[in-house]
């Protein structure tokens, strides 16, 4: 594509400020020409093949342009007789300059802003630039529009019309009728009119659409009061702000380009997602949030990075108001919809505008999320993050995974919310119920740490989310260290043992079984034997408490609750086999009352209908949901079991079954 920049004629109009040098080089503010704006504009298009006509400044022309500095190709055609034509002949001059190729035509006087530009460069076809917002100028030009198509442009038109600026994008078979018949009025003598006039002998040859640019600044200067106009709206386009959000750790081209594109509509302030709002929708962020800050602060255009506490925009766009939201337009249709409107909403407040590029889809970012996801899986990244969620989040969530395909359920599956919003759980509980069900075996601890270890393997190799174990009674404490050596070095982030000894029996049967406690001292020097063995701080072992199950009372809960800390337990779990959470809820209550800092977990089994807000404003910080998967897919596969036994086939069986390409979709096809 060429870039046509008629500039040959003399801005008599203007009065004393042209005496002394061509219209084009007028200054309209901060040391910039109308010229050296239109050059840098089109170079940041893109378009740097240019013909620049010029008449009696010729020279001084040349010099303004080599003066910028561009990397450009530009070539100049002096109309030795402008002083006598209008640009037509101009035109007719430049035509072997601009033949076999798209042009951008627009006139030398015209001071446009950077979307103008760019809209009517991703224009398909023809197009050339309207508004259909303003009112019609009584002495520049007008385009009379009919079905989507130009079809005469003029100042002498006001009907089925609407204000027009010299500015086109011309695909190379229009421009060439065009020009056919800007030669066939030259051959004829007329030389003094405008090239439109041969344009509208031949509009029933070419599709030229209009372009509407709305109030944008696109304007066209005649006269000292246009300059003082166009001026006045340059400031303020000048001093336009723009807001846009990035969740991203990884930075890569695309990001960069829409960064680009955002900054030069205006002053960039960049809203970085919190790591609590990132790890509820997506994968945990591989950098903090502060991190993640400091890597936009060093983006070309950007001017300000700010925390976006929550997936919604309102807190940071009631603050800065800003004239611009820009972002892909992958929103549109996906779970952020509702904020898409919300920020609508919000900028109407204000007459701000939602600006919106496509969104780039690309194999080679999907290949960086994909090293990013591998990263997460490694275990010391894996093994750290559960500490990290609890720091953040000040509540997480667990479900229980008992295989590779139960793992990635958990790792993948995803709510979206009413308000845009979205909810996943955050890490991976084994249980060892679960293990020795899926194994079809009793939970007595009969399935030993090796088979134990396997799962957990299986589920480490198609997962990124932490992993908290469920280490039973966690055995002698001679046992006890190199099970805490094993889990570390695997990457689990928590293991939960219990006060019990023993054959081990599920707490579920409370009395109902006879189960022996631990002894507190005895336990204790457990905890500290396995807090002597680890290798990094990341690590965590939790004591689980059984004193409310076997009936032994609050305050006995709440003493073997201070001494495992002082032993150096990093967690604390407090259990209940009651539906009636308070006696739960009496012990939050009292524990918080002399230690704030220690995490807190419930398996609320029994006592299932606290929500997991409760729970956070009671002080707890690890909700586990320990048996759900499991108890939900032994009834479903005993009933597909029955229905084909009694119908002899397996079709009854489709209606309640999950296809098998769905379920293909969960497994990873390679391992990045």
């Amino acid at each position: 594509m060429k870039a046509l920049i008629l500039n040959s004629g003399t801005g008599s109009r203007m009065g004393d400020i042209t005496r002394t040098h061509p219209k084009c080089m007028t200054e309209i503010g901060g040391g910039e020409t109308i010229l050296s704006r239109q050059l840098h504009l089109l170079c940041e298009a893109g378009v740097r093949d240019m013909v620049i006509t010029t008449g009696s400044w010729d020279e001084a022309i040349r010099k303004a342009v080599k003066d910028q500095g561009l990397d450009i190709r530009c070539s100049f055609v002096c109309n030795p007789i402008a002083d006598r034509t209008n640009y037509i002949y101009s035109m007719y001059l430049a035509r072997e300059s601009l033949a076999d190729d798209d042009v951008l035509l627009l006139h030398g006087d015209l001071v446009f802003e950077w979307r103008a530009l760019e809209k009517l460069l991703q224009e398909p076809g023809s197009g050339m630039a309207v508004s259909m917002d303003l009112p019609l100028p009584e002495k520049d030009f007008k385009a009379v529009i009919h079905d989507g198509k130009i079809e005469k442009v003029g100042i002498e038109f006001f009907e089925d019309a609407a204000a027009a600026q010299p500015m086109y994008i011309l695909r190379k078979a229009d421009m060439t009728v065009w020009m056919q018949a800007i030669s066939s009025f030259i051959e004829q003598g007329e030389v003094r009119c405008y090239a439109e006039n041969a344009l509208n002998t031949v509009t029933d040859k070419v599709f030229i659409h209009p372009v509407n640019m709305g109030k944008w600044l696109c304007n066209e200067i005649d006269t000292p009061q246009d300059l003082e106009k166009t001026a006045l709206l340059l400031e303020q386009v000048e001093k336009k702000t723009v807001y846009m959000c990035f969740s991203t750790d990884v930075l890569h081209a695309a990001h960069l380009r829409l960064i680009g594109r955002a900054a030069k509509l205006g002053h960039v302030t960049v809203g970085i997602l919190s790591d609590e709002a990132v790890a509820s929708y997506k994968r945990f962020p591989l950098l903090t949030c502060e991190e993640r800050m400091e890597m936009f602060r060093n983006v070309t255009g950007v001017e300000q990075v700010v925390e976006q506490k929550t997936l919604s925009y309102r807190e940071n766009l009631t603050a800065l108001h800003p004239d611009f939201v820009v972002h892909g337009d992958n929103w549109k249709n996906d779970f952020q919809k509702p904020i898409r409107e919300e920020v609508l909403s919000l900028l109407e407040q204000w007459g701000g505008e939602l600006v919106e590029y496509p969104y780039t889809s690309d194999p080679r970012f999907g290949a960086l999320e994909g090293r990013a996801r591998s990263e997460l899986a490694l275990p010391d990244s894996r093994r750290a993050r559960l500490r990290r969620l609890i720091s953040m989040k000040g509540l997480v969530t667990a479900m229980e995974a008992h295989s590779g395909i139960t793992g990635l359920i958990v790792e993948k599956t995803v709510v979206h919310e009413d308000n845009g919003g979205a909810h996943q759980f955050d890490a991976m509980w084994i249980s060892s119920l679960c293990d020795s069900t899926a194994k079809g075996k009793p939970d007595i601890e009969l399935v030993d740490m090796s088979s134990r270890f396997r799962t957990i393997d299986d589920i480490l190799e198609v997962t990124t989310k932490p992993i908290i174990f469920d280490g039973d009674t966690g055995g002698l404490p001679e046992h006890f260290v190199y099970t805490v050596r094993t889990l570390e070095r695997m990457g689990v982030s928590m293991v939960i043992i219990e006060d019990k000894t023993g054959l081990k029996k599920n707490s579920l049967f409370g009395t109902e079984v006879t189960q022996t406690q631990d002894d507190i001292e005895h336990f204790a020097e457990k905890i500290r034997a396995g807090k002597r063995a680890q290798k990094t701080r990341d690590f965590m072992i939790c004591a689980r408490i059984e004193s409310l199950i076997l009936e032994k009372g609050m305050q006995d809960a709440l003493e073997r609750a201070s001494a495992f800390v002082q032993a150096g337990a990093d967690a604390i779990m407090i259990h209940s086999r009651k539906k009636d959470p308070q006696e739960i809820f009496d012990f939050v209550e009292a524990f918080r009352k002399t230690d704030s800092v220690t995490p807190l977990v419930v398996v609320p089994s029994s006592f299932n209908t606290v929500t997991e807000d409760e729970w956070k404003k009671r002080g707890v910080n690890v909700v586990i949901y320990a048996n759900q998967l499991t108890r939900a897919g032994f009834p479903a596969m005993q009933k597909a079991a029955e229905t084909i036994l009694h119908a002899h086939r397996a079709k009854e069986c489709d209606d309640f079954l999950m296809p098998i390409k769905e379920i293909i979709r969960l497994v990873p096809e390679d391992i990045d």
